[in-house]
């Protein structure tokens, strides 16, 4: 659905020239949600907005379904602009207007009939969940509803794909999960292909199936979504994992606990997919030797599946927690020893 050869955007500044995008290669199949991310500055901005033309490659290709965007005349660009929706961060509403003729400005300026210009914007509010809501104007809405009115405009056109520039930065998180649903939703029911940019790692782990880490203007990993959670590569895509799962902030409460109450072994356990479904804890006990309390849990859900940590605190013969460790190994589970009053259960696990 979407390509990109080469791509590099370059911008001339008072300092020197600057560039935003550097030498980027990407696909993005016909129905996916992708999502990029990146601090501010990263380039994320830059790139999403290539797609659509609203910036011109300084060099390289950008193809949306199978048209060469940067080498389309003026008519044909916008033409094919018409099958590319955008919405944007502060959402972009005409004030004066209604719900309604928001949705309906973008049939008005493809010229539709008024009477299918009608049925369509129906339909639209209908989709995003702002029935009763037509006649009212965007001061007298939620930051969510305005957000919806970008949605439903950007789908006036019935695109093909839908590009969503940091549209739940200005959200509450309630409200972000509602619009990442209906997104989900959209993607489901219409088969849309769903860019998105965004510098919450939330937002990429709730919706999309593939994601790349943008750095100065480069992707520097990119992968499917529970992979890149499982086994980030890059410091930068470890920074954003933890913003989800917040491994650092446990670890110092468990060691402040350990500490306080004389606790020997803490391990913390990293399942993925199908093992966080299984009943590894229950295994455990009946089959070695140990005593294990459960100290911290959390399980994710992303779109291709689940991610989870758990803390536990382990107490036994070393010989018998080293083959639980190693057992655990087994069942395709990693493990991380948190605190040991046992240096060799440290450098034993290092090794595995």
């Amino acid at each position: 659905m979407i390509s990109l050869s080469k791509l590099v955007k370059t911008f001339q500044t008072r300092d020197g020239q600057v560039t935003a995008v550097d030498h980027i290669d990407l696909k993005i199949d016909k129905g996916e949600i992708f999502g990029v991310i990146g601090y501010s500055g990263a380039g994320k901005s830059t790139l999403i907005r290539l797609l659509n033309m609203l910036e011109t490659p300084s060099s390289g290709d950008v193809v949306v379904a199978g048209k060469n965007m940067n080498k389309l005349k003026k008519k044909e660009l916008r033409e094919a602009r018409q099958e590319i929706g955008m919405i944007f961060q502060h959402f972009n509403l005409l004030w004066s207007r209604t719900v309604r003729e928001n949705i309906a400005f973008p049939l008005e300026i493809k010229g539709v009939p008024k009477e299918e210009r009608m049925k369509k914007v129906d339909e639209l509010i209908r989709l995003v969940g702002l029935d009763g809501r037509g006649e009212s104007y965007p001061s007298q809405l939620s930051g969510g509803q305005k957000q919806r009115v970008g949605i439903a405009r950007a789908l006036a056109n019935n695109p093909k794909v839908l590009l969503c520039d940091e549209a739940t930065s200005a959200l509450d998180p309630k409200t972000t999960d509602s619009i990442l649903d209906l997104l989900v939703d959209i993607n489901e029911k219409l088969g849309l292909t769903i860019v998105l940019i965004t510098h919450e790692m939330h937002v990429i782990r709730k919706i999309c199936h593939r994601v790349a880490v943008m750095e100065n203007g480069t992707i520097v990993e990119q992968g499917n979504v529970l992979d890149v959670f499982r086994r980030p590569q890059q410091e930068m895509t470890k920074e954003f994992v933890k913003q989800v799962t917040e491994p650092e902030e446990t670890k110092e409460a468990i060691k402040h606990l350990f500490e306080q109450d004389g606790i020997s072994h803490v391990l913390q356990l990293t399942f993925v997919g199908g093992e966080a479904e299984k009943p590894l804890i229950t295994n455990l006990i009946r089959s070695f030797n140990i005593t294990v309390n459960i100290m911290q849990g959390k399980i994710s859900q992303t779109q291709n599946g689940s991610y989870g940590s758990l803390f536990i605190s382990v107490d036994g013969e070393l010989s018998e927690i080293e083959r639980a460790i190693e057992f655990i190994h087994k069942q395709k589970v990693e493990v991380e020893v948190i605190h040991s009053e046992s240096n060799r259960l440290n450098h034993d696990l290092v090794l595995s």
